[in-house]
């Protein structure tokens, strides 16, 4: 007789368990879902019925790539970020709760009807969750991978702001140039950060956005094999230190922000003092540690010191 449904994600869930996994129960529903075409009602509606040889084939195999360390997110090829769906691809970080921390930060540092720039954006998860959450403002995503931008592309049609999200190619600022540029880009300030002030550049943003590789070149290999094996390398290998990103972002933010501007990035949970550092060196003001659920340091904001 062919296993039922709810007895083939529960074996699962005892093996996962028994390997160590501590969300055996949520992985083996979620994968055994996925593999049936069924969400957590239907897993427990037909939990009685009768699964194929083929069907629990399929289980099995995505079974066997939790169990080398992919990630459910990495299997299904979709993850949830601040209550919204996100494609992945081999091209993007797997977004990740503490990141929802820099989501919050930008909803309030945004001014009515603001510019953002999301430097490094991978699946797209930052500024679209903004701008989902912030139907007055618009933005502009940046990325060194171009598949990793058709990617965050697809993923802002999905989410619904494709029409205020515009995408350019190249490595940090240098994307701004408009080399690569996937679309027309929009680089007039907000009527909040401009108000008719002498010296606002028409490419002033009022918000700079990234979450950027910040781990150890020698240490992302020590790192768990659901990230070192399946995320992309170059999302995670912030140089020799961990600060190569945070130096660029430091010395060459303030020539794209508006006066008022801030820049917000997520760090590692030790690099708090070293980025601070970095912004102060580069005259920022209103330096700030944001700490995440878990109580460690996640992310620093600095607003713009304009020169005298």
């Amino acid at each position: 007789m062919d296993p039922s449904i709810g007895a083939l994600w529960r074996g699962w869930r005892d093996v996962l368990s028994r390997l160590g996994f501590q969300t055996a129960a949520l992985d083996a529903k979620l994968l055994a879902g996925h593999a049936l075409g069924l969400d957590a009602l239907g897993l427990a509606t037909r939990e009685g019925d009768a699964v194929s040889d083929a069907d629990a084939a399929l289980v099995a195999a995505l079974m066997q790539r939790r169990m080398s360390g992919e990630s459910v997110g990495r299997i299904i090829g979709m993850r949830e970020f601040y209550g919204l769906p996100f494609a992945l691809s081999p091209a993007t970080l797997e977004p990740r709760p503490d990141t929802e921390l820099l989501v919050d930060l930008a909803l309030k540092q945004l001014p009515q009807g603001g510019h953002l720039l999301d430097l490094g954006t991978g699946s797209g998860c930052i500024p679209i969750a903004v701008l989902a959450n912030r139907k007055d403002a618009r933005g502009l995503a940046t990325d060194l991978n171009p598949d990793a931008l058709a990617m965050a592309r697809a993923n802002a049609e999905r989410n619904g702001v494709a029409d205020r999200l515009d995408f350019a190619q190249g490595n940090w600022f240098e994307a701004l140039a408009g080399e690569g540029a996937q679309q027309p880009m929009l680089f007039s300030p907000s009527p909040a950060s401009a108000g008719g002030r002498v010296g606002v550049s028409e490419d002033a943003f009022d918000l700079i956005l990234s979450n950027p590789p910040y781990i150890a070149s020698s240490t992302v290999d020590t790192l768990s094999p659901e990230v070192k094996d399946f995320d992309p390398r170059l999302a995670l290998d912030g140089g020799p230190d961990g600060l190569a990103p945070y130096r660029i972002i430091a010395a060459e933010a303030k020539a794209h922000l508006s006066p008022s501007g801030v820049v917000l990035v997520e760090i590692g949970y030790d690099q708090a003092g070293d980025v601070a550092a970095l912004f102060e060196h580069h005259a920022f003001a209103g330096i700030a540690v944001h700490k995440d659920l878990n109580g460690l340091d996640r992310v620093i904001s600095a607003h713009h010191l304009k020169d005298k």
